[in-house]
């Protein structure tokens, strides 16, 4: 595939270099939540990979946040009218419930709501471990709490961030002052919904919530109405300190949280979520994200209203998947899908079975679950049989199953119900009703809760009266803990999809972060001293640092005479490839300044003069002209390094060529991600099927394709701007303090050869930052 001339890592064994692309490691991650990320105590434990990224995320104790013992307000009233009366009661409310000791702290009042006030927080009666801010200038208050054993504070102004720079300055001296207070603080520009009235009557696996928009997450916190459990509630604003990331790691190691369901504006650091998404991932615990950001005017937006970035929004969506969480785009999903992952217990089969009254219904349920990607298998001969001894024959069966609307109202609808969730290869049932038709749909609705306590598989109704009163809906239905009822076909399918999609992927799971090289690679030594600060790379030089790292490049020399250009293609060997070489020649193409198929000394000769005068016309002194091999024709294809202000360095895949402005068809990936990542990365180009030979073409070797994405990664990680150029005396880098490095690298075109030929970088961009 790779000859072993190309390259210091090309003779490592592939087991070997897997593991340094960060694929598996022994020990990896078993299913379930019996295991975590790895133990600092551990002597193999390293806390930083080899770009200087953390490798570990402690998980904060939060456990006094959501549960105190003691809180204090300050700035607390009980001014009618006022509005921090109406917040100070809601507080005083929720203490009572939870059994907290509230103190209220405000200068000019002895009382609030018949409670003691203290003047200031160094007055209060006894340490708290919650304190809610509600003053307009925060700062001082912060300043107060040191020494106090304040452990955490709420800050509910605005006017930081979210306003402009000046506001931001005024957040980061919000967080140093809660730094050096130690305490840990939630805002500013934040709510009190961690504060809300969360029902203790209902049984089952919760839902976690994660808003940066307190009102974004009101239908999820109202599902608790529908009988669907939700623990806990994080409003975390600016992010200025606690952060996203640090509730969902919190969130995935509590055991009675089903499900996590975030509302996103932005991440405030993007290894930060990727290491609490790779817990919840070990843990098997679901994620479910509305990330906005999608389109400009979204990302313009949520920049405004949080103040932070929100990120190449397929980076994110790449990132996200990378790690298992679920991204859905409005707010009805994102409660229809949490409240199916929290309470729904994994797929005996992934065969979904459609229970229809009407074939039209049947039919286009069937058609949105296929979309989707969800697998109707058609039911056995005998297992139609079996369905026509309660459906009149002239009906089908075959799934989706019409039973005509009659059977549902007596006996005949439990049988057939029963029959369908017999069936091995079904592993959800689900039974769309457009619209209820009692007395008939009040006994289907009761037969379907019935059977569903009976099995271990999952039954699905899909409840599409607008009405919404409904006793079979409002009672029977939303009263049953093992049915999952849904009020359109939309949503359904999606959460039947991730559904699906989750259990497979906690199934396979293995962590990428367990396998992420810790220190640099000897090629890493190479490439070092070909980067050029401020720079970008000519290409012989940017092809010199493939080389480095075990990537394929052409036989080529760089020739400054005419003279000099015979004598390489003798080399070589004809046919010849001619460039102009210069850090400033991105494009040559566009210029003219490339020449194909030469075949004689005197071809090479002129074209030498001709690449030379052309280079220099436009403006640029070439370094030389690149005398190259012509290398057989074969799938062209590019792979590149960017950088994302979010997650750090970047590496796509697409189809390559002229026309890579064009298509468009590309796939990406945040390092660290192994083996199978970088296949998938192929599976969701448009172009694939180019790659496994079309119109008698043979396939081609999408093995040396993957070991290039690997390659390209590990250039990524060790590269990247920021990275840490020394892990340790002995690695001999020489240390840069972390500056510079590796901007962005395009390889285009890489050309993949038929089956066990290879791939063979003939271009390369590099920008040295």
């Amino acid at each position: 595939m790779l000859g072993s001339t190309h390259g210091t890592l090309t003779t490592t064994p592939r087991s070997a270099r897997v593991l340094a692309c960060g694929e598996r490691a022994p020990g990896g991650a078993v299913h379930g939540r019996a295991r975590d990320a790895a133990d600092p105590a551990d002597p193999s434990y390293a806390a930083l990979d080899v770009s200087g990224r953390p490798l570990h995320a402690p998980v904060p104790d939060l456990e006094r946040f959501f549960r105190p013992e003691a809180v204090a307000v300050v700035g607390a009233s009980d001014a009618e009218g006022r509005p921090h009366a109406g917040i100070t009661r809601l507080l005083v409310g929720w203490a009572e419930r939870v059994g907290a000791r509230l103190h209220p702290v405000h200068p000019n009042r002895r009382t609030v709501f018949g409670l003691p006030c203290a003047p200031s927080v160094a007055a209060l009666p006894e340490p708290v471990d919650t304190a809610v801010l509600l003053v307009a200038d925060p700062l001082p208050v912060l300043a107060q709490l040191e020494g106090t054993k304040t452990r955490f504070a709420v800050v509910f102004a605005s006017g930081f961030a979210e306003t402009g720079e000046a506001g931001a300055a005024a957040q980061a001296r919000l967080a140093q002052a809660a730094a050096r207070s130690g305490v840990r603080l939630l805002g500013p520009n934040t709510n009190l919904n961690a504060f809300e009235h969360f029902r203790e009557d209902l049984e089952g696996p919760a839902i976690a919530l994660i808003t940066q928009s307190g009102h974004q997450g009101r239908p999820v916190f109202a599902l608790q109405e529908l009988g669907i459990r939700v623990s806990h509630w994080a409003p975390t604003g600016n992010e200025a300190d606690l952060e996203t990331a640090d509730f969902l790691s919190y969130f995935a190691t509590l055991p009675e949280v089903g499900a996590v369901a975030a509302y996103l504006e932005g991440l405030k650091d993007g290894r930060s979520f990727l290491l609490a998404a790779d817990r919840a991932a070990r843990r098997g615990v679901p994620v479910v994200a509305v990330k906005v950001g999608r389109t400009e005017t979204g990302a313009r937006t949520a920049a405004s209203h949080t103040g932070k970035l929100t990120g190449a929004d397929a980076t994110a969506d790449a990132a996200m998947r990378q790690f298992g969480v679920t991204r859905v785009s409005g707010l009805d999903e994102l409660q229809d899908t949490a409240a199916l992952l929290a309470r729904a217990r994994p797929p005996r089969a992934e065969g979904v079975a459609v229970h229809a009254i009407s074939g039209g219904t049947g039919a286009h349920f069937a058609d949105l679950a296929t979309a989707e990607g969800l697998s109707l298998p058609a039911l056995s001969p005998q297992k139609q049989a079996e369905l026509h001894q309660w459906i009149p024959d002239d009906l089908p069966v075959a799934n989706p199953v019409d039973n005509g609307g009659h059977p549902v109202g007596d006996g005949r609808g439990r049988r057939i119900i029963d029959a369908l969730l017999a069936d091995p290869h079904v592993g959800v049932l689900v039974c769309p009703i457009t619209g209820p038709f009692p007395p008939m749909s009040d006994r289907l609705a009761q037969d379907l809760v019935d059977a569903a306590e009976e099995t271990d598989k999952l039954v699905c109704v899909v409840w599409g009266s607008p009405v919404g009163t409904e006793d079979a809906y409002r009672h029977t239905l939303l009263g049953s803990s093992r049915v999952a009822t849904f009020r359109t076909f939309g949503n359904c399918v999606r959460a039947l999809r991730a559904y699906f999609d989750h259990h497979r992927f906690t199934r396979n799971y293995r962590s990428p972060f367990d396998g992420v090289p810790r220190t640099p690679s000897p090629s890493f030594r190479k490439a070092q001293g070909l980067l050029r600060p401020g720079h970008s790379l000519s290409e012989h030089a940017g092809k010199q640092l493939l080389r480095a790292y075990g990537i394929r490049v052409p036989r080529e020399q760089l020739c400054t005479s005419a003279a000099g250009a015979v004598r390489a293609a003798a080399q070589v060997g004809y046919p010849v490839v001619m460039k102009a070489s210069a850090p400033q020649l991105a494009h040559k193409s566009e210029y003219g300044l490339v020449r194909l198929g030469l075949t004689s000394a005197s071809q090479v000769r002129d074209t030498y003069r001709e690449l030379t005068e052309g280079a220099l016309a436009e403006g640029v002194e070439p370094e030389g002209v690149l005398v190259c091999q012509l290398v057989d024709p074969g799938i062209e294809m590019a792979v590149g390094i960017t950088q994302d202000a979010l997650f750090g360095p970047t590496v796509t895949v697409g189809l390559g060529g002229v026309l890579i402005e064009v298509l468009r068809d590309t796939a990406v990936r945040v390092p660290p991600f192994g083996e199978d990542e970088a296949r998938a990365m192929l599976g969701e180009l448009r172009g694939a099927a180019l790659l496994h030979g079309v119109r008698g073409r043979p396939p081609a070797d999408t093995d040396a394709l993957v070991e290039v994405v690997l390659r390209v990664q590990r250039m990524a990680l060790e590269l990247s701007p920021g990275a840490r150029r020394s892990s340790g005396a002995d690695d001999g880098s020489g240390g840069d303090g972390g500056s510079g490095g590796l901007a962005e690298l395009d390889i285009n075109p890489l050309v993949v050869l038929e089956r066990g030929q290879g791939a063979v970088a003939l271009d390369a961009l590099a920008v040295c930052r």
